[in-house]
Parts: structure tokens; C-alpha cells; sequence
């Protein structure tokens, strides 16, 4: 049985991740190990990430190692990746997505976003900021950073009185009990790649092992959705750490994609939809309709203002 160096971060939710990954490749007669590391973007959490540097915070560690050969594939919370990634890198598979929508989590049942009680919501998203801004200006927004067990902490202690995260990171790691309110993907859009998995490796890696590695994880219709927008995040130049957004779906047999930018403030919002066969076409087709809009003039402003 050939065994399959799989890299990953080193919190609860990642290596929940890639031994789901590992489960995945059983499926074909590969067996695993778990390497784990601590990135940078797990090691420094006394600053919002736009201030530690936007591009692969929690992924260059891992990256480094595939190109040395230290590991065979790396398992990426698809939404952490840059747009652009190194020549000798290559995406190889996105597993099946999870729902791709946010969720409020409080110790309070009765607090959700529609509260007209002001309430600290803790976030280290600055899209999470920006709609929160947009749609409930009556709450305010606490730098909340670390991993999902250390935001829970964080929340029984008082830091914050209700927290905005990904769904898929919190019925993963069965906090689901805590879910006050399930925002509409309409309203809270995504963050480009949010609830999938994104396998990684070195383009010289052997192809029969790509090949096994992809018909074991790869999820067609996630696929065709996350190309879609991986390319509008690629040509509006965005990162992890601006507000853009962006959800594209398969209906029948044509992906629809909505997305946008929206301003610190949560002011001025810049969106777009499209629907297309070509998940590469659409994004590009989306990115330039809104770098019409002015988006890139707002990137530039919003990139100002975090002094990144």
C-alpha cells in the first residue's frame, strides 16, 4: 500500500480535515500520515491578519515543504488559499463542499444578528466586518483570531457577546449547539472557496499518485464552483484579508456566481452575478464586470486603510 505524506496545520479543525482527506484516499488503496506543522498565521494572533501580510499566512510553511519533498500533498481549507500560487505548485482536487454559509454562535439562544441589543460580535473576517456593518450597524465587531476551541474560550469568558464563522469549521468540530442563526448566502455572501478542501501538490509529483489522489477527493460540481471563484478572486487581485466575496453554484448544468466588494465601512458595496458553463469564463467574465464597477479603486482604498 503506498502511503500518503499528508502536510496540514496542526489545530483541531485541520487535522480533522485531512484525516477526512485520509479516509477519502482509502477509498483507493492509499494509506496516510499526518504531517503537521504550525503556520505563521496560527502563530502570531495578537494581529488581525491584514497586518501580518495577506498572501499565505497559513499556507506558505506547507507549500515550502511540498516543493522540498518533505510531504506529498497539502490539505488547505480551500477559502485560506492565495489566488495566485507558485509555478511549481498545483491544485489537484476540492472535496465535496460543505454548506458554504456563516453562522452566529452565542451561550445566549436569544442573540442573533437581528438582536436591536448592541452586541460585540467576535470575527477576524474583515468581509464578516464589512456585512455587518452593511446590514447591522448596530453591533460592534471584536478582533477575535485563533482557532475554534480558543474563539469558544474566548466567548464563555466574555470577550465577545456572539461570534461570526464558517459553518463548515463549526458542524466539523460538532459546536453546532452553539449556532444561534444561519445567515442567507444571499445576504452574508461567502468567502471565495469557504467550506471546501483544497488538495495541493508538486507538479512533480508522480502522475499515477495525482491521479489516485483526485478520483479519491475530487468533487466535480466543487470543483466547477471553485474555479469559478479562484479566477474572479485571481483578476480582481483580492486576498484573504480585503472584503471581497464570492459563491458560484451549479444549477442544472450552468454555474451561477454572484459576487463583490464591499467597503470597510460596509458603505459602499460593488457586486455582480453572471451565469456561464465555463467556470474559468465566468470568473473572469464576474471580475471584470465589477473591476468596471470601480473595484479596483475600492481594493486600493480598502488596502490603504489596512496598511497592508
Amino acid at each position: 500500500m503506498k502511503t500518503i505524506r499528508i502536510g496540514t496545520r496542526n489545530s483541531a479543525l485541520a487535522l480533522w480535515q485531512a484525516h477526512h482527506v485520509g479516509a477519502l484516499l482509502a477509498t483507493q488503496g492509499l494509506g496516510y500520515e499526518i504531517v503537521a506543522i504550525t503556520t505563521k498565521g496560527d502563530q502570531i494572533l495578537d494581529r488581525s491578519l491584514s497586518k501580518i501580510g495577506s498572501k499565505g499566512v497559513f499556507t506558505e510553511e506547507l507549500e515550502a515543504m511540498l516543493c522540498a519533498g518533505e510531504i506529498d500533498i497539502a490539505q488547505h481549507s480551500a477559502k485560506d488559499l492565495p489566488s495566485h500560487l507558485p509555478a511549481e505548485l498545483e491544485l489537484i482536487a476540492f472535496t465535496e463542499r460543505e454548506a458554504a454559509q456563516d453562522v452566529v454562535l452565542s451561550l445566549d439562544p436569544a442573540k442573533t444578528l437581528a438582536s436591536s441589543e448592541p452586541l460585540r460580535i467576535g470575527t477576524s473576517s474583515t468581509r464578516r466586518r464589512a456585512f455587518l456593518s452593511h446590514f447591522y450597524p448596530q453591533h460592534t465587531a471584536v478582533e477575535m483570531r485563533g482557532n475554534l476551541q480558543t474563539r469558544l474560550e474566548k466567548l464563555k469568558n466574555g470577550d465577545c457577546d456572539a461570534m461570526l464563522l464558517a459553518y463548515a469549521g463549526v458542524h466539523r468540530m460538532e459546536m453546532e449547539s452553539y449556532i444561534t442563526q444561519h445567515l442567507s448566502l444571499d445576504q452574508f455572501v461567502p468567502a471565495v472557496g469557504q467550506g471546501s478542501v483544497a488538495i495541493q501538490c508538486a507538479v512533480s509529483l508522480d502522475a499515477s499518485i495525482k491521479a489516485l489522489v483526485r478520483k479519491a477527493c475530487n468533487h466535480p460540481a466543487t470543483e466547477a464552483a471553485l474555479l469559478a471563484e479562484r479566477h474572479l478572486l485571481a483578476h480582481l487581485e483580492g486576498g484573504c484579508s480585503v472584503p471581497v466575496y464570492g459563491h458560484a453554484q451549479l444549477v442544472g448544468d450552468k454555474l451561477s456566481l454572484h459576487a463583490g466588494v464591499l467597503s470597510l465601512d460596509g458603505i459602499e458595496n460593488i457586486f455582480h452575478s453572471a451565469a456561464g458553463i465555463d467556470p474559468t469564463l465566468l470568473g473572469k467574465e464576474v471580475a471584470m464586470e465589477l473591476i468596471h464597477l470601480g473595484a479596483h479603486q475600492l481594493l486600493r482604498k480598502i488596502r490603504q486603510q489596512l496598511g497592508s
